[in-house]
């Protein structure tokens, strides 16, 4: 296992980034993104999730799934469809919002 340590160098965060996921555009990067967007995905459904006292199992029972299925999504193993997404979503009482930046 590799060891972490803060060396309090300054780095540029792209270089590092490119050394350990591949460089933008590369499948390896592409794979990296894709885990990271589902992770944090996850972790937002959690925290509302447990925001509203709302357990998997009850979730699950809302969208017709299965508890095992919310935990995969919520720990970034899985990524929900996006109909799924949507379920999830109207469940916990949020809506998504698609906006052009101004």
């Amino acid at each position: 296992m590799k060891e972490h340590t803060n060396d309090y160098q300054v780095r540029d965060y792209d270089v590092v980034l490119d050394s350990v996921f591949g460089a933008p555009g590369t499948p390896e990067r592409a794979t990296a993104e894709e885990r990271a967007y589902a992770f944090y995905s996850g972790q937002i459904i959690r925290d509302v999730r447990k925001g509203e006292k709302v357990t998997q199992s009850e979730l699950a029972s809302r969208i017709g799934t299965t508890k095992s299925y919310i935990s995969k999504i919520e720990n970034g193993t899985m990524t929900p469809s996006v109909s799924t997404f949507y379920r999830i979503v109207g469940a916990l009482g949020l809506r998504v919002e698609i906006v052009r930046p101004m």
